[in-house]
């Protein structure tokens, strides 16, 4: 609060300093005043100037524009100068901003040390210096501290003490005005509190019958055991609204009242999770459209969604009350048949081990529901291995963050080598291996994808897919990074072996003389012929994904077909330079 007091003290440079420089300069010259006036003395106009001075620090409301005035004009009391001023704020002296820097440390230290008390100062270069205390009725409100060259005279002296009575009565008055307001600030607060206390006393008093009336109506669904159905048939005749059931994923559970939507809408898992973060950063029911929403969390963890439908937007106090009671029973409810699931985990080994090794889709469904995850949606499984890590469990959580971190929702576990993850969307081509190279220090690793998997049925398999396409990675020329299985084409045909040297003669028994030529002349000519491979046969295609004429492309092939002397109408010479250019692109690296 000091510095926030001090702040407004300096923060205002007052447009009257205008007013009153301006009306010490308008004093008439001799000659103006004719031959009949007196000529004015220099004391007189040292009194006009304090007179100006003092009307202006009078009309000034702002504390720390009053000691402003009083160090700037303070050569209207004598030939001195203002070295440093200080205001009291909560019993602390703060330095006014306009204070010197060169002498400031000694200045502050010996006005600290008068206590509230006049005293001399020294300063370097100043035969003369004091600390005056401006003091009001209320006590001390402040120092002014003034240097000059030489000793002032008696009369200077005199128009110093005036001008520092007349900055402290200043003082008071602003400070006293200040402390009005702040005053009359509290009243209208306090004010304002009581007639918050009288609505809020009286809300409770016309509450306290309808939530009577709900507590005693949940107390009867909770000993009655009624389960899910109960509950929204309790809330629905409590609010006359239509009453919903979800789990976390946005599948309906339970619906009371009419106009239950048929089918009802598969949710969109972006959005659901969305509509969840937003639903918990708020506190109690929360609007979206026409449904007014709240989760059932017990201990934190979102175990599902109850919902009023509110169309007309009828919701009031008391339904709001009903749906947070009802949320209550329902938490209990569910968190019961959770702790049933987890029992039932217990009992069973992981379920992502029962996955990769094949189990009943019922079981896997309601228990991949306990922990968190929906397996109604297609699944990719995803293996991850580095070279640097072992796969225990702090590996094992580092992919788990690294997933996340990248968006992806998934089920983890671990095997000897490597790490499984059951994602339940395709992962980007190399989001998850930069983050797990960030996270690891060390781009070493390699990630194989497995096809889509749209039933549980398929897991295992997926899982072997998944492996081979790591291991091909491993046994190519670039090593490190993510395969997906089907992106391998042909490869996946034949399946990673152990000697990968067959491979490279064979590859080098069809392509060997275009890959030399390749590499002598700076040319293209096997990635040409993967190009028409890949496009079927088909000049046209070829050309486009070239980028290049046709007849550059029949020119080409002319050219391939003179260096390999291998002949592209020949049945088995064509299905040899397929199968060689396939195996030269995926597991031997291609160009390089």
């Amino acid at each position: 609060m000091a510095g926030s007091r001090t702040h407004n003290l300096y923060r205002r440079r007052s447009d009257r300093e205008g007013r009153l420089q301006g009306s010490a300069r308008q004093h008439p010259t001799a000659a103006r005043r004719g031959p009949r006036h007196p000529v004015p003395t220099p004391a007189d106009h040292a009194l006009h100037e304090l007179m100006v001075l003092s009307r202006a620090l009078f009309d000034t409301p702002d504390e720390g524009e009053i000691l402003r005035l009083a160090m700037d004009h303070i050569a209207a009391a004598g030939p001195y100068s203002a070295e440093a001023g200080y205001l009291k704020v909560d019993g602390d002296l703060v330095p006014s901003p306009r204070n010197g820097q060169i002498h400031a440390l000694a200045v502050d230290r010996r006005v600290r040390e008068l206590a509230g008390q006049d005293g001399p100062v020294t300063v370097p270069g100043r035969s003369w210096g004091q600390a005056l205390g401006l003091r009001g009725v209320e006590g001390l409100h402040g120092y002014l501290v003034v240097t000059a060259r030489s000793r002032p005279t008696e009369a200077e002296r005199s128009r110093l003490a005036t001008l520092v009575r007349h900055t402290a009565a200043a003082l008071s008055v602003a400070f006293a005005h200040r402390s009005q307001r702040e005053d009359a600030l509290e009243l209208y607060r306090l004010r304002e509190e009581r007639t918050a206390l009288q609505r809020q006393l009286i809300s409770v008093v016309a509450e306290l019958g309808f939530q009577q009336a709900v507590h005693a109506l949940m107390a009867d669904v909770a000993a009655s055991g009624g389960g899910e159905g109960a509950i929204t048939h309790a809330l629905h005749g409590l609010t006359g609204l239509p009453t919903l059931v979800e789990d976390r994923f946005g599948r309906l559970r339970s619906w009371t009242g009419p106009s239950r939507p048929d089918p009802y809408p598969e949710p969109d898992p972006v959005r659901q999770d969305e509509m969840l973060h937003a639903v918990a950063r708020e506190a109690g029911p929360v609007r979206i459209k026409d449904r007014l929403i709240t989760l059932v969390r017990p201990h934190g963890e979102i175990l599902g969604v109850l919902a009023l439908v509110d169309a007309r937007g009828e919701a009031d106090e008391h339904t709001v009350l009903a749906l947070e009671h009802a949320a209550t029973s329902l938490a209990l409810e569910l968190a019961h048949l959770r702790s049933l699931a987890e029992v039932e985990l217990r009992l069973h080994r992981e379920l992502v081990d029962d996955l990769l090794a094949g189990t009943d889709e019922a079981s896997a469904y309601a228990r991949s529901e306990a922990v968190g995850h929906d397996l109604h949606r297609s699944h990719y499984i995803v293996v991850v291995q580095w070279s640097n890590r072992t796969a225990g469990d702090s590996f094992a959580q580092t992919v788990g963050r690294a997933a996340s971190a990248v968006g992806m929702r998934s089920l983890l576990t671990q095997r000897s080598d490597h790490v499984v993850l059951v994602a339940d969307a395709r992962p980007h081509a190399r989001a998850l291996y930069e983050a797990l190279a960030r996270e690891t220090g060390t781009r070493s690793g390699t990630i194989g994808v497995s096809a889509p998997c749209d039933s549980l049925a398929d897991i295992p398999h997926r899982y072997q897919e998944a492996q081979r396409a790591l291991e091909v990675r491993r046994h190519s020329r670039e090593r490190y990074g993510t395969t997906f299985f089907d992106e391998l084409g042909l490869y996946r045909i034949l399946g990673p072996g152990n000697d990968y040297r067959e491979l490279e003669t064979f590859v080098h028994e069809w392509l060997g003389q275009l890959i030399n030529y390749d590499s002598q002349h700076h040319t293209a000519m096997v990635e040409t012929l993967s190009r028409y491979f890949d496009c079927g046969g088909n000049y046209d295609e070829t050309a486009e994904s070239l980028a290049i004429h046709r007849s550059t492309l029949r020119y080409r092939l002319q050219r391939i077909r003179d260096i390999s002397g291998n002949d592209l109408a020949n049945v088995e010479d064509r299905l040899n330079l397929q199968v060689a250019t396939r195996v030269w692109k995926i597991v031997l690296g291609g160009p390089g």
